[in-house]
Formats: C-alpha cells, structure tokens, sequence
C-alpha cells in the first residue's frame, strides 16, 4: 500500500491537539513534519519521534513564518473551539480563528503551499432542515460559528483571487481518543460521568441530533483534502447519520457498564435542535466517506491502547481508499 501522501515537507498547526496529534501520527512516517503550538490544550506526550516541533502562539505572525517556511502543504488545525469562550472573549477567539487563518494563508501564498482549513459545522447555525449540504446559508448564532464561517469564506477566496490551493474541511461533532478539557464534546462528558458512576446529565428533553464522526474518519478526510484536485470549495466531514442525545447516553452507559441513571436538566439556551451533514459531496468529489459507525467508535474510548487502535482503523480505511 501507498500512503496517499508522502515525501512533502507538512505544517500542522495545532498539532500536538485533539485532531492534530492524530494527523501528525497518521503523516510523519511518510513525511517531514513540523507542528506549530503552544500547548495551551494540547500535549508533547502526543506527538511522534522525529517531528520538528516550533513553539508558538498562532497570533505570531513570526511563528507562522517559522513553522510554515519552505513547506508543500499546511493543515491549519489550531483554533480555540469553544462556543462559550468566543462569546466571553470574542475579541481574544477572532484574533487566534480568524486572524492567524488570514496570517496563515498569507504565508501560504509566499510559499505557494497548499492549505486544508479545519472549518465547522457551526457554520450553518441553526439550520431549516436536514442533512445539511454546503451550499445551505450560514446564519451562525456565535463568535465562534462567525469566524469560522469567515475564515472558511477567505480560503475559498484565496483559491479564487490568487490560485492558492485551498480546502475547507466542516467538521461536525467529532469524538475519539485524546479529546479532553471542558469543551471536549459530550461523549466525553458522558464517558468520565458514567465511569465515575455519576448520573449521565443530558440537557434538555434529549430528543435533540447530532452527526457524531469519529477522529479516525476525520484524519482520513484530511488525507484526502491533502491529494485532491478539486479545491477552493468546502466539503463536510460527518457521518450523514443523526443520533438523539437521549440514545447516545443510553449507548454510553450500556458500553462502560454502569448502570447510572439519566437525568434531564433545564436545555442549554440557543441550542440547535438538530444538525447531520448532507455528504455526498465529500464521497463523490474528493472519495471521502465515513467508515466508523458509532457504537465501534465508542469502543475505541473504552478500550486499552487506543492509539494503536487508531492507527489500525486509520490504516484500514487508507487501504480501503486506495483499493
């Protein structure tokens, strides 16, 4: 099998976070990898021998030039993603989301690297309808949604105005190993709080839908973003399949093993009712589809050795691309 990229000198910003470390596992045996972090969130301990690690702060514009300096491709992965921050501090968020994409991109035209942006789903907002496709209309209700919907809409202006090869990558509700923090998603919430035996707290009447996609799927869809020929447009990154919060508590604790109850409390205000991406464009234009379901994902949080067993699933569906 060959790895679908390999022998490129890569930037990941954020690299030692959440979806970053994983990507960097996924790359650096085929290539030169550098991260760019300050390890604000995320961790040394997750990155891989012989990566070249640039210390820094993304509102560095300096940083960005010595991380970024002679590389073929750039996957901007750092970001504060927090909704609940970008509301408290939306002045601080828009300079590290949206400031540093602009530096970002910036730099990109100096070195003429490609650029695959880690975008959002929060883009859409509250949407009329799903599965969302890209081409429905961003009315997000956050600094958070804001600058992510803008930054999306600068690399793809970027591609148009001056030929930079641009991808944007919307993630929906991603999970997996190595995600952690107090914005670390509800599956995590719901893991530590059934481990502990706690009662599994689900805000609301847990009728409300999410399209959760696992990290190793979304590793793979940056694989892709990183060869394709189609750029300058957005593509989602989910599963296409809707899971009620109620169903996915009862998943949780059936999985750990721990019969806590599940209590309802008051909905979190302004919460999206429901949210799944529409993706067949991602399958038909740059051969990106999900290949975890839910309940082997959820596996993948309890068992032992999960970064082996990501490496695994990751190597399965590189395989299963290529075949």
């Amino acid at each position: 099998m060959k790895f679908p990229i390999a022998d490129q000198s890569i930037l990941v910003t954020g690299g030692a976070g959440f979806v970053g470390s994983h990507l960097v596992d996924a790359l650096a045996p085929h290539n030169d990898v550098r991260v760019l972090d300050n390890f604000s969130s995320g961790s040394r301990e997750h990155l891989p021998a012989g990566v070249t690690v640039v210390e820094g702060d993304l509102r560095d514009p300096l940083a960005i030039q010595r991380g970024a300096r002679g590389v073929d491709l750039i996957y901007h992965q750092g970001a504060v993603v927090s909704v609940t921050e970008s509301v408290a501090a939306p002045r601080r968020t828009n300079a590290i989301n949206l400031g540093a994409t602009l530096d970002v991109l910036e730099q990109a035209r100096i070195e003429d690297a490609r650029v695959v942006l880690a975008s959002s789903a929060a883009v859409y907002g509250d949407p009329e309808s799903v599965p969302i496709p890209e081409s429905a209309t961003g009315d997000p209700p956050s600094p958070y949604g804001i600058q992510k919907l803008t930054g999306d809409a600068y690399a793809r202006r970027y591609h148009d105005l001056y030929g930079l090869d641009t991808v944007c990558l919307r993630y929906f509700n991603i999970y997996g190993p190595r995600q952690q923090g107090p914005y670390s998603g509800v599956i995590s919430t719901f893991l530590e709080q059934a481990r502990a035996g706690e009662p599994i707290t689900v805000e609301g009447d847990g009728e409300q839908t999410r399209d959760f996609v696992h990290v190793a799927d979304v590793v793979r869809a940056n694989l892709r973003a990183g060869v394709t020929e189609t750029t300058g447009s957005a593509f989602n990154v989910g599963t296409g399949r809707e899971t009620s919060i109620r169903s996915l508590a009862e998943r949780i604790r059936r999985i750990v093993g721990r019969n806590v109850p599940i209590v309802h409390t008051d909905p979190r205000p302004g919460d999206i009712r429901h949210s799944c991406a529409e993706t067949s464009r991602a399958r038909t234009e740059i051969g990106f589809e999900s290949a975890v379901d839910l309940e082997r994902g959820l596996e993948t949080l309890v068992e032992p050795a999960t970064g082996d067993v990501i490496d695994a699933m990751i190597g399965e569906q590189v395989v299963e691309d290529e075949g």
